[in-house]
């Protein structure tokens, strides 16, 4: 069977439901993981995500900040909790779909001070990674396994729209880098969009508001990934499986959300 897996900062998911409603129309996820929901779990638009045909919902909310999301086709599974935010925000939810472990991350953007001595925003961050790598590196890799979601980091020199100037700038500079590069070791994880669309390719998953037209702007950062394990690794690029895809269009739409849908089909 085909699994759709597609990640996206909905930045308020009852603000983007039409888009919601419009994207999976046009995509068909089996699988929509959510950041930035933005709401309590009762406040959560749950009858439009059934009226799209994905009313397995797994959320983890909070008022008015953060919040995480799973929608799905398939019936939702518990799967082994990944709970590593010191400050107890609803930042992260996990579900097993179709014998896939899912788990949906918002790590901490981190401020605007790079140094985590003096940042605590920036030192939170890091801890994130660090208790995810941590508690990551005891699971067993041939396990079928995907992290998804706006990790807030921009791994790669063509990652970003300049690399020399972002390595000064949260979200791109080497300590983020190296946690990043961590995470990815501590059970073998394959970037599928990268696996897919190699260096020295540009990508780019979101872009700021600021720029009035953010194509012409092209000042991208890729922030929202899907890393899957080596378990999973074969069925996201065994023979037949599409590519996995950057959704830049849906950043187009009226109203967007400034990140971009990222998404990749599992053949099981």
């Amino acid at each position: 069977m085909r699994l759709r897996l597609c990640t996206w900062n909905v930045n308020s998911v009852r603000l983007r439901a039409e888009q919601a409603a419009r994207f999976v129309a046009e995509q068909a996820p089996d699988v929509l993981c959510m950041q930035e929901i933005k709401c309590r779990e009762g406040e959560f638009p749950r009858q439009a995500f059934v009226e799209m045909g994905l009313p397995h919902l797994k959320i983890a909310g909070q008022k008015g900040w953060h919040g995480v999301a799973i929608a799905s086709r398939l019936p939702l599974e518990d799967a082994p909790p990944l709970d590593v935010c010191r400050e107890g925000h609803a930042r992260c939810v996990g579900a097993t779909v179709a014998g896939v472990q899912i788990h949906n991350f918002y790590i901490p953007a981190g401020g605007d001070i790079a140094d985590r001595q003096v940042n605590p925003k920036f030192d939170h961050k890091l801890d994130f990674f660090e208790k995810l790598t941590a508690e990551l590196s005891q699971r067993d890799p041939r396990t079928p396994l995907a992290v998804v979601g706006d990790l807030n980091v921009a791994p790669g020199e063509n990652d970003v729209w300049n690399h020399r100037y972002m390595s000064k700038i949260v979200s791109h500079t080497p300590v983020e880098v190296e946690a990043m590069a961590a995470l990815k070791a501590s059970l073998g994880f394959t970037d599928l969009i990268r696996e897919t669309r190699p260096e020295p390719e540009k990508l780019a998953s979101w872009w700021s508001y600021r720029a009035q037209d953010f194509r012409a702007s092209n000042r991208g950062l890729r922030l929202d990934h899907i890393l899957v394990s080596p378990g999973l690794r074969d069925a996201a690029l065994r023979q037949g499986a599409a590519a996995s895809r950057i959704h830049d269009d849906v950043r187009e739409w009226e109203r967007p959300s400034d990140h971009a849908p990222v998404s990749a089909d599992l053949v099981l």
